[in-house]
């Protein structure tokens, strides 16, 4: 995984207050040109990324993908399974909560950008190609909020494939990468914890 946890014993309120300016840089290609590798050609750190996790049931759903998307390969089959889930998913703040699985997000279509990125990688590693989560910062994201898109491996690269249609690659800083939302929380609590307020904001620098 990508991104550090920082652990905190707290006794009473706790204030956060993270300022940062981020220079992007990283390989920007057309997904839709890019191959997919195949299985026994893989690099070791994707293979755990091919795998059903908490929120990406996939086993559940190779019979659809084989359908849905048999006849495409690479990365065309992953534009339009992102295109799948833009156009079968409604946006709906309050729709899911911290149980919601792509499985259940697939019947109600509905959710919110974590869902949207379940259902992508879902189905991605359905297909046989490594997927997985990557909580980002980015700009278009509304409301703003820390925003979840899928991250695939594609021409011997990982890129950021935002299913909600807000943001773009070039413009996302990554936090942290994992197998699905559990890996990839702002905030685990042990114990009694309230959440009073959280705000975040993204800007273009100057």
């Amino acid at each position: 995984m990508i991104g550090e946890r920082i652990w905190v014993r707290v006794g009473s309120e706790l204030r956060v207050d993270y300022h940062a300016t981020v220079s992007i840089n990283r390989i920007l290609d057309d997904c839709l040109a890019l191959p997919a590798i195949p299985p026994h050609q893989l690099p070791g750190e994707t293979v755990q990324y091919l795998m059903p996790s908490r929120y990406c049931p996939s086993d559940q759903f190779q019979s659809f993908v084989c359908a849905e998307f048999d006849s495409l390969e690479g990365g065309q089959k992953v534009i339009a399974m992102r295109d799948w889930v833009h156009g079968h998913l409604s946006y709906v703040p309050g729709a899911s909560t911290s149980d919601t699985t792509a499985a259940v997000t697939f019947i109600r279509r509905q959710g919110i950008c974590r869902d949207y990125a379940h259902v992508l990688i879902t189905l991605v590693r359905a297909a046989g190609i490594p997927a997985r989560i990557a909580s980002v910062y980015a700009l278009g994201v509304e409301p703003q909020d820390f925003h979840a898109v899928a991250e695939v491996f594609l021409g011997g690269e990982w890129h950021l494939i935002d299913a909600t249609g807000m943001a773009q690659e070039a413009a996302m800083a990554k936090i942290g990468v994992g197998r699905d939302a559990a890996d990839v929380a702002f905030l685990t609590a042990y114990g009694r914890a309230v959440l009073n307020s959280q705000t975040v904001e993204v800007a273009a620098a100057p």
